[in-house]
């Protein structure tokens, strides 16, 4: 082998080292930028997880609350329903009271007054049992109109009450605890009209009974 072939062979080879380095010089920034890549995707998905347990833990603290709060319900007012059933009890004894005062054929009797008598001791003591449970009447009369406790069913003249004052309970109320079972229901005062004004507002009555 001659010189010339020997040296064409080393640029050959020297050619071949070059485009070698070239290329690894090429390739070593996308490598880097791969690498980078990966390290941002691996921070991105451990981000994305640690919201995750974010919001998987402010859930199950939510949901304990709720938990708390409806175990706190039951037990506070587990027996609403039970004692709005029983509130019936309470209406009966006062109709056949009302009834018994009202028969003729038994009024001003002895008998009648031994079950009015049992009557009230049976009432007196299904309000002990209520209060003991913390299930208390609404005070009505002489109180004003509240919406939240009472219910008016009429309205009845009296000069001698303010306006929107109880006067009269139809239906005694109820209240367990801070809750309501059910709502009074009363009559509330209202001014009376006097004789010539309700001629004035009607007129046409007026000339009918002439």
């Amino acid at each position: 082998m001659n010189k010339e072939e020997t040296s064409k062979k080393e640029d050959k080879s020297n050619d071949t080292k070059n485009n070698q380095t070239d290329k690894n010089n090429i390739d070593q920034p996308e490598k880097e930028n791969a690498e980078e890549a990966k390290e941002l995707s691996l921070d991105e998905k451990i981000k994305e997880l640690e919201e995750k347990i974010v919001r998987l833990y402010a859930e199950m603290e939510n949901q304990r609350r709720r938990y708390d709060k409806e175990k706190d319900e039951a037990f506070e007012y587990g027996g609403f329903s039970f004692a709005k059933e029983a509130l019936n009890l309470l209406d009966n004894l006062e109709r056949s009271k009302e009834s018994l005062n009202n028969d003729e054929t038994i009024k001003d009797q002895d008998i009648l007054k031994k079950v009015i008598s049992h009557l009230d001791i049976i009432y007196k003591d299904m309000l002990s049992i209520f209060k003991k449970n913390n299930i208390e009447p609404i005070k009505s009369i002489d109180q004003k109109l509240d919406p939240n406790l009472h219910q008016a069913m009429m309205e009845i003249e009296d000069n001698s009450k303010e306006p929107g004052t109880i006067v009269q309970e139809i239906q005694k109320g109820f209240l367990m605890k801070d809750r309501l079972l059910r709502p009074s229901l009363v009559g509330v005062s209202k001014k009376e009209v006097r004789e010539d004004l309700k001629k004035a507002e009607n007129p046409q009555k007026n000339e009918e009974k002439q």
